[in-house]
């Protein structure tokens, strides 16, 4: 939404301010330009970039128009349902976890955080690291340094679409300079006719260079720094998880360990002690047998 009203906010005070100084708005209206600038920066980004990173773009694209996935709330809810998982782990042993981790679309666990169940990485990340756990033969420590490497390759992955978007950026000045020399090529084949067709043309050349720096500057480059901060965004969020697990395997107790977790999120989503504690006491609650329940199991026996 942010991103939206930047834009606004951008090209709506350029505009203000050359209608203030009385300028022609329709002089900046110069398709055959954008044309060539847009056109050459797509085509720059074809020859760079196979299709995964192109899809990749695009779908980032389209998150940078949206709000912050990770939110405080988001961390609370993960804090939570990773505490339901060890703890479960802790009371009927590491085994317990089998069908939670191999089918984690059929969990009834994992299907009670939706916003977890549909981020498949952050699943994948969770059910694999616990899935070494069950298997055992594993250290520790041997296992902290695989989640490591795994995080920097998705780091890298996810950082892929925003390099080449920057690159597309760091093109655009130079294509606007490509379209004012053709602007002025067709200027000069037009010397000797009226003044005023001559300086049309010199206005749509110069309009070329204007289009290709605000493009950098005004739209392009900050989407491609949006799209960084939100691959920053998932980096940190996998850090959460990968430390309150490996606290848990070196047998910190579950609640200590989503502690530990909770004190590894930036600090300006950064849920409260208390927060997470009453998120996990209701969870622990829920899981609960009612003392009823208790009873008529005991009667039954």
């Amino acid at each position: 939404m942010f991103s939206i009203i930047g834009i606004v906010v951008v090209f709506g005070c350029i505009v203000a301010g050359y209608l203030m100084e009385h300028g022609n708005i329709k002089v900046l209206l110069q398709p055959a330009e954008l044309i060539i600038i847009g056109g050459a920066a797509l085509g720059t980004l074809l020859i760079s970039n196979p299709i995964h990173i192109l899809k990749q773009m695009m779908s980032g694209l389209i998150g940078a128009f949206g709000s912050s996935k990770y939110g405080t709330q988001r961390y609370i809810d993960s804090l939570k349902m990773i505490y339901e998982l060890l703890q479960k782990a802790r009371k009927e042993g590491l085994v317990a976890l089998e069908n939670d981790i191999e089918e984690p679309d059929k969990s009834p666990l994992f299907s009670k955080y939706e916003d977890f169940a549909k981020n498949h990485h952050a699943v994948a990340f969770v059910c694999d690291t616990m899935r070494m756990a069950v298997s055992g033969g594993v250290e520790v420590f041997d296992l902290d340094q695989m989640l490591e490497a795994d995080m920097e390759v998705h780091h890298q992955e996810a950082s892929a679409p925003v390099s080449a978007l920057t690159t597309m950026a760091d093109s655009l000045p130079g294509l606007g300079i490509v379209a004012a020399v053709l602007g002025v090529v067709i200027t000069m084949g037009a010397l000797g006719g009226p003044p005023e067709e001559i300086g049309r043309k010199v206005a749509a050349a110069l309009v070329g260079t204007f289009l290709g720096i605000l493009l950098c500057y005004g739209l392009v480059g900050p989407l491609a720094s949006r799209m960084g901060k939100m691959a920053d965004e998932e980096h940190a969020y996998l850090l959460v998880l990968r430390v309150t697990m490996i606290a848990f395997l070196k047998g910190v107790a579950p609640i200590m360990a989503v502690e530990i977790g909770r004190r590894t999120v930036p600090g300006h989503v950064r849920p409260s002690f208390q927060e997470v504690e009453e998120a996990c006491r209701g969870a622990k609650d829920a899981a609960a047998p009612a003392p009823e329940a208790e009873a008529q199991a005991a009667s039954a026996g």
